[in-house]
């Protein structure tokens, strides 16, 4: 204040002094004009400093994007400078305002994408993910999407090099050896200008994992079930011939060929619902089952379906069974593994032999698996020579094919349990000694 007072009414006092002292003015009325000199630019710089000190807020607050109260500046002249700022915060709030809400609606549109999405910076580091990223590619301790390994295959990392040399979008199909295998349809886009935090490039990932197995399975199904119909449609056929001609007046003979026509029916009704179940599971392989169950209810409800083979067979059934509850799991599925490998046994076993089916909680790791849950069926037949253990799980490989389908047997049982499995996310372990028996067990998660 003290400043202000002698920069505004320094000079007139001066000039008062100097006439008084110099005696070109009475001494009495020159102190008066030096006192309101001074009480004069008192006034003025109070009142100047006030009008700076309320600008410098007004424009702190426009620059803080916060509203600029109304106020009446002390000097006339600053009423301007006063109703500018204020314009310039609504100004700056209106617009901070717009781009909070076009932020909220870019990631609400991210967010609601239903491919896998990632934003980049120039240096490779990503720096937003939205959920179906993070859903895919999983997350860290810090919620993040680990996306190193992605980023790490040679051809999404030259995906991503070439679209920020060159400024063009690239495309890259690749096949990421995951758990289940996924083809993935990359695309890399530039962003110019960049983005407000850096990020200069898009990459999706298109998952075309279902789309190209529904193309394989029906070149697959095509061919297998043409080969594997064949021989019971010829039967058929024939025997509905020899009915038409020299067996038309033979009750006996079209009796028995009746039963071998009804018999290769359901063989191809059987064939049909395993080709149809296997293509089922294969198109939602690369998805984790939701919900979970109860391994041991699932088995004992199998265990009591059975019994009509049990029964024509002669098998014994021996049950040991622990609670046991599988997560993430589709209890459908888990009972149909179930059903496959109880009836491998008993069609594959010794006739009038024993079948054990049991399920277990592993608390622990235990030789080589981590804790989860067990389950295991085990038969005291003639066993599986090592050389065809690694490819039992094929589709329609049989051991021995006659003995296979005088058995039943449509030989896509265990290649659907395999599937399933994978699916779950588990293991299935297969040993088998000659002359002893062969053991089936199915390691899933679970509690």
């Amino acid at each position: 204040m003290l400043r202000a007072v002698v920069l505004v009414g320094g000079v007139p006092v001066a000039g008062l002094l100097v006439l008084m002292l110099a005696g070109w003015a009475e001494p009495l009325p020159a102190f008066i004009a030096i006192l309101a000199t001074l009480a004069a630019a008192f006034v003025f710089g109070w009142a100047w400093l006030g009008t700076l000190a309320g600008l410098e807020a007004d424009l702190r607050a426009a620059a803080d994007g916060k509203p600029v109260p109304p106020r009446l500046p002390l000097l006339p002249a600053a009423a301007r400078v006063a109703d500018s700022a204020a314009r310039l915060s609504r100004g700056l709030a209106e617009r901070e305002a717009m781009l909070r809400q076009l932020r909220r609606t870019d990631a609400a549109i991210i967010d609601a994408l239903p491919d896998p999405l990632l934003v980049m910076r120039e240096d490779r580091e990503v720096l937003r993910a939205n959920p179906a990223a993070r859903r895919f590619l999983g997350t860290g301790s810090d919620g993040v999407a680990d996306t190193a390994a992605l980023l790490r295959h040679p051809r999404i990392a030259a995906a991503v090099d070439d679209a920020l040399a060159e400024g063009e979008p690239q495309s890259a199909e690749v096949m990421l050896p995951l758990p289940v295998p996924q083809d993935l349809s990359i695309h890399a886009i530039p962003l110019d200008p960049p983005l407000s935090d850096g990020g200069c490039l898009m990459l999706v990932l298109a998952d075309r994992t279902q789309a190209r197995a529904a193309e394989r399975m029906r070149a697959d199904f095509v061919t297998n079930a043409s080969h594997e119909l064949r021989t019971p449609l010829a039967s058929i056929i024939g025997f509905v011939e020899t009915l038409r001609g020299p067996a038309k007046d033979d009750p006996e003979a079209g009796s028995r060929f009746l039963d071998i026509i009804a018999t290769q029916a359901e063989r191809m009704r059987r064939l049909v619902e395993d080709l149809l179940s296997l293509s089922r599971i294969e198109m939602a392989e690369h998805r984790a089952p939701a919900g979970e169950a109860r391994l041991d209810s699932l088995a004992r409800d199998e265990a009591a379906a059975m019994a009509p083979i049990l029964t024509a067979r002669n098998v014994t059934l021996a049950l040991e069974l622990t609670p046991a509850t599988a997560t993430p799991a589709d209890a459908g599925e888990l009972a149909q593994v179930i059903r496959n490998l109880l009836e491998n046994a008993v069609r594959h076993g010794r006739d009038g032999g024993t079948v054990r089916l049991s399920v277990r909680h592993l608390a622990a790791p235990e030789g080589g698996l981590a804790p989860g849950v067990m389950l295991g069926v085990a038969d005291d037949g003639p066993g599986i020579a090592r050389e065809h253990i690694p490819r039992l799980t094929e589709r329609f490989y049989r051991v021995d094919a006659g003995r296979s389908r005088a058995a039943g047997g449509t030989g896509l049982g265990l290649a659907i349990v395999k599937h399933i499995v994978a699916h779950h996310r588990g293991q299935l372990l297969i040993d088998s000694t000659v002359g002893q028996g062969t053991v089936m067990r199915v390691w899933l998660p679970g509690r």
